[in-house]
């Protein structure tokens, strides 16, 4: 019950990370491309990547092991560790991390004035 649920706990551990590292690169390297100055600093990815990394080893390595684990058949010793689901998983996220992230670097100073704007005209 015990080495499912540490097999389990790396799986989401390796899933969250992953998502996380890939949308951080990318919006590094395509924000340095496009507007000639990297929307994270170096510093700064090192914090995003310490808090991640801290967070979520600790909220996802505390999950207690449960009688339902034991249910299901083992995993093969050839089983790959990053399955096919868990890579449809860490592509979707990082799409919708991206295009929001993306959304907010590019277009966000737009929106924020139309808003304002909006506000103003109706009073708020």
């Amino acid at each position: 019950m015990w080495g499912r649920n540490v097999y389990d706990s790396i799986s989401k551990f390796l899933q969250f990370q992953l998502t996380v590292n890939i949308v951080a690169v990318i919006v590094a390297f395509t924000g340095a491309c496009i507007t000639q100055d990297s929307p994270l600093k170096a510093v700064q990815m090192l914090w995003v990547n310490l808090i991640m990394d801290t967070f979520a080893s600790l909220a996802l390595a505390t999950e207690p092991p449960t009688e339902a684990l034991l249910l299901r058949k083992p995993y093969g010793r050839n089983k790959p560790l990053i399955s096919r689901t868990m890579m449809k998983n860490i592509l979707g996220h990082a799409v919708y991390q991206l295009t929001l992230i993306f959304t907010l670097l590019f277009v966000g100073e737009r929106l924020t004035q139309t808003c304002c704007s909006a506000h103003k005209q109706l009073g708020c």
